[in-house]
């Protein structure tokens, strides 16, 4: 007898191990008794010629079972009666003992290593092995950790180390087929606001060029709509910003993730809802924060909405920058062949600009640039820690708020006012062009 595992949902239940390859038996052995051991059925349809080690039950879910070999794990979804490989990326190895943490299998093996199985959720989930349909599964629970706080170089690649779980997350989710059309993603928040969308169609970020090795890099995601079983992760952030990526010091081999452009969300509920072939399927998920902070929830709120703030005021000003850029490409065009009305109207155009892109030296106003540094300065000094915000930041962003309030007036100064002008005298020129914003 190699283990035995008390069932956990009768007390009659107990599923046993043997393992006989000392007496040169390569046969797999596991039993199972719902009587007290007063009768035992032998369970082994499935398995091959592997001595088995160990045999657990799911804390969470009746009838389905683990078993380790002397060469990988497998798993039953019907209390032993099927057997099916779960070996995934294990090398063969003897897996001495298996135990459920959680939502994670943990597995032991003869060399003193430890393998997880992060998130075994979408298992639990699996009626009878199988999945005849396209199915978004229940995320587990997630959590909102901080996963690399290690602010030193990293450690070379060849370090033997062992891996981090996913930091987002984990939505796993089953298509029969490829999808015939596209696949989305939306996350979604309690007030019902769409906060995070993915989609199949997605393309690649451009990765510019770094003073590191690409295999630093994490590769990057894109919402799978091929057939079989996928599993996504949600960084737990807004969209972020469309800039390009810039990677930390603290690198992990192939598995650094760019610097956070946009806020952490809070903890609370969400729901994930998946669009493929004309149906959603929609599940709750719940955030939770790192138990080791204990910062107040109030505080944290007002540290995310803080952040938020710097967030949507740095789109607003990339937002009001791009077309700033657009408008004088256009006027430059214009002013190869102007009027003498309409040269007016332009210089006075390029200097109402120029109010918003530079000031004054001493003036108490800032510059679209200015503000939008501060705003990212401040997002930093709100996102790098889950303490609560100090009341010079508070003013700071006030601050900012009010000084993006003056652009925005002045921008829209421009548009209502200045535009009209110089498109009236291009009509009165009897030219074709007009100044477009959203061109």
């Amino acid at each position: 007898l190699s283990l035995i595992d008390a069932g956990h949902y009768n007390v009659n239940t107990a599923y046993a191990a043997v393992n006989r390859l000392r007496c040169d038996d390569a046969h797999p052995y596991i039993y199972k008794t719902h009587d007290l051991g007063k009768t035992w059925q032998l369970i082994v349809n499935g398995l091959p010629d592997d001595p088995i080690n160990a045999v657990r039950e799911d804390p969470k879910k009746k009838g389905l079972l683990y078993a380790s070999s002397e060469t990988q794990v497998y798993v039953s979804f019907d209390d032993g009666d099927h057997w099916q490989s779960l070996r995934l990326n294990m090398p063969a190895t003897s897996v001495r003992d298996i135990i459920i943490k959680d939502d994670d299998l943990i597995a032991a093996t003869h060399g003193r290593g430890f393998w997880i199985l992060d998130n075994v959720t979408s298992l639990r989930q699996m009626v009878n092995n199988t999945t005849p349909h396209d199915i978004l599964f229940q995320p587990e629970t997630a959590i909102r950790v901080r996963w690399n706080l290690n602010p030193d170089t990293p450690l070379p690649p060849d370090e033997p180390a062992g891996q981090n779980p996913p930091d987002g997350a984990m939505i796993d989710y089953y298509l029969k087929e490829k999808a015939k059309g596209e696949v989305t993603l939306d996350i979604i928040d309690s007030k019902g606001k769409v906060i995070r969308h993915y989609s199949s169609n997605d393309t690649l970020y451009t990765i510019p060029e770094v003073d590191l090795p690409l295999f630093w890099i994490r590769p990057q995601q894109i919402l799978s709509a091929e057939g079989g079983s996928h599993r996504f992760l949600w960084d737990m952030h807004y969209a972020p910003l469309n800039l390009p990526p810039s990677y930390p010091i603290s690198a992990i081999y192939k598995n650094t993730a760019p610097r956070a452009t946009s806020p952490w969300v809070m903890p609370g509920n969400y729901t994930a809802k998946l669009s493929v072939n004309g149906k959603t399927f929609s599940q709750p998920l719940v955030i939770k924060m790192d138990p080791r902070v204990k910062t107040s929830l109030a505080d944290l709120q007002k540290q995310h909405d803080l952040a938020l703030q710097c967030y949507e005021g740095r789109k607003k000003l990339s937002g009001m920058s791009n077309e700033i850029a657009n408008l004088r490409k256009q006027a430059k065009e214009l002013a190869k062949n102007p009027s003498e009305e309409l040269a007016v109207a332009l210089n006075k155009l390029d200097e109402k600009i120029n109010s918003i892109e530079k000031v004054t030296p001493g003036s108490k106003s800032k510059s679209l640039d200015q503000v939008y540094s501060s705003f990212s300065s401040l997002f930093n000094d709100l996102e790098e820690t889950d303490m609560p915000v100090t009341s010079q930041v508070v003013e700071a962003v006030k601050t900012n708020e009010i000084q993006l309030t003056k652009l925005e007036k002045n921008w829209s100064q421009i548009k209502s006012i200045e535009l009209p002008k110089i498109n009236a005298e291009l009509r009165k020129a009897d030219r074709m062009e007009t100044l477009k914003i959203d061109e």
